[in-house]
């Protein structure tokens, strides 16, 4: 516990009762962080200098390009979140679900998810389901847990599926790229839908009553007008998803430049619903501005604390403490994520990705585990956060919107299943990794060992079939240097002497017989006397 000094714990323990006792988390880390950094300076545990560092880590959060895309994909949200396209969606989707029990959960769930890829921000996702479909299903006798409980679910699939904002944070404090990131998740994106596609079905085969069917007066289109409407949501929505998210997977833009696309394509479906007005915009732009400046104080106090923290050893007493857990690998997978479940009943996403994360991602590394994967696992974990009574925020936004007559009650006892929905989601994640792991573009790997470089020595030649041969320097594609004139270069080498621009003496003529080996020429003597 106290390998490396009293300090560390105290810091970390100190964090947790200031953040526990309600004080603002962005304030408490710099507190937190320079009161033990005077207090290491005074015990000789922290060495001054590396206050020197601060100017240019707050710098660094300053000029991140990367977290530029978290305004861009916030007023995405926002804007979307009133432009009426979650009415769109969910009145096609729901007279298309509607004949079958539990129609309207279903259509629930798919266009959570369709607006989870276009938005990136759970509270718009949550927002805009319950003050839609929230009304519809009381309306029609759906039971009012089970009507809570899949508009919260659906609502935190923004959470994983991409262009989420917890994936952007993940990959910056992890060090990874955000293609990568968000290809990671796609897997476990589509398994969460699945897994809550799953649980409709079961439900409403063995209690239809908890969720019927759309009576036949309320199933007011078919045929060719509910396809209509059906493509009237679905078409914009898809055009958006692939000019956020098609144009990031196919290289085309950065996370950032597809962010500023994505507002861009948010304001023009706004004005295509004649919904785009200077009060809609300047609400998104508020939105966007309390965020954002809540994201970059988080994050520069929890520089100031990782600093000051990793200059008392911190860093490795968290690798000490958590390297020697039983059970390796899987032992530190078990820790991490029961850690993070219950962290989450106190801590945003927000907080756990800047002041969690950094800690355990080294210890994750020297493992050897994939950081990609790792991400994506906490990320996955980190969205039960939203779904925890009593302090889950998408319970918080619902609570928020339903009607006086919606017991609290109900929201937390139905986000219950949905959240032992979403641990089973963790685990698939930790028995499978190739979930996630799939979807990710493989580097080429390079074999050393394989390596050949067949570069002609100078004064080697090619011979017929490509083999060098002595009598030339290699040329490497260029060609031969011109003359002017001059006689060539001796060849250092050849048989014959060079005659430096003299004529040669002709040879003796040999009648037949054979050529006498000529002499071999005397050493110069530099004046030097010969020996006998």
């Amino acid at each position: 516990m106290f390998e490396y000094g009293p300090m560390p714990p105290m810091m970390f323990g100190a964090m947790i009762v200031f953040l526990l006792l309600g004080f603002p988390v962005a304030f408490t880390l710099a507190a937190v962080g320079m009161l033990f950094g005077v207090l290491g300076i005074v015990f000789e545990h922290f060495n001054p200098s590396l206050l020197n560092a601060l100017p240019l880590r707050f710098y660094g959060v300053i000029s991140n390009d990367l977290l530029l895309a978290i305004p861009f994909f916030t007023f995405m949200g926002a804007i979307l979140e009133r432009c009426g396209l979650a009415e769109d969606l969910l009145e096609g989707s729901g007279q298309l679900f509607g004949p079958i029990p539990g129609g309207l959960a279903y259509a629930v769930v798919i266009v959570g998810a369709v607006l989870g890829a276009i938005t990136g921000t759970v509270a718009a996702s949550v927002i805009a389901m319950g003050v839609v479909s929230l009304p519809v299903m009381m309306r029609y006798g759906y039971d009012m847990r089970i009507a809570t409980g899949v508009i919260a679910a659906s609502g935190t699939i923004t959470q994983v599926i991409p262009p989420s904002l917890v994936l952007i944070i993940l990959a910056d404090q992890l060090g990874r790229s955000v293609g990568d990131m968000y290809a990671g998740a796609i897997g476990p994106s589509l398994l969460q839908i699945a897994l809550f596609l799953a649980f409709i079905f079961v439900v409403s085969k063995l209690q239809p009553h908890r969720m019927p069917p759309l009576p036949p007066e309320a199933r007011t289109k078919s045929g060719r007008e509910l396809l209509w409407q059906v493509a009237k949501g679905m078409v914009p929505s898809l055009a958006l998803i692939f000019l956020v998210l098609g144009t990031m997977f196919m290289g085309l833009a950065t996370p950032t430049e597809a962010g500023a696309m994505g507002s861009v394509g948010a304001i023009v479906l706004a004005a295509l619903h004649r919904r785009l007005s200077w009060s809609l915009t300047r609400q998104a732009m508020a939105m966007t501005m309390r965020l954002t400046a809540m994201v970059v104080f988080i994050l520069i106090g929890s520089t100031v604390f990782s600093l000051v923290f990793q200059g008392m050893d911190g860093g490795h007493w968290i690798e000490y403490l958590l390297s020697h857990i039983p059970g390796g690998v899987v032992g530190f997978l078990i820790f991490v994520n029961i850690f993070i479940f219950f962290v989450a009943f106190f801590l945003d996403f927000f907080e756990i990705a800047f002041i969690i994360v950094p800690l355990l991602a080294p210890v994750a590394n020297s493992l050897g585990i994939d950081l990609v994967w790792f991400g994506v696992l906490l990320c996955v974990n980190m969205q039960t956060a939203f779904m925890h009574p009593p302090f889950g925020f998408a319970l918080f936004y619902l609570r928020g919107i339903a009607p006086p007559n919606v017991k609290t009650s109900d929201i937390y006892l139905g986000a219950i299943p949905w959240l032992g929905l979403q641990l089973i989601l963790v685990l698939v994640l930790i028995l499978w990794p190739q979930s996630v792991t799939y979807f990710i573009k493989k580097e080429a790997v390079v074999d050393p060992s394989t390596i050949q470089l067949n570069i002609p020595m100078p004064g080697m030649q090619s011979a017929p079939g490509g083999a060098p041969s002595a009598g030339a320097a290699p040329s490497f594609g260029q060609p031969a240097a011109p003359s002017f004139g001059q006689p060539a270069a001796p060849s250092f080498g050849a048989p014959a002497a060079p005659s430096f621009g003299q004529p040669s003496a002709p040879a003796a003529p040999s009648f037949g017989q054979q050529p006498s080996p000529a002499p071999t020429p005397a050493a110069p003597s530099f004046g030097a006397p010969t020996q006998p």
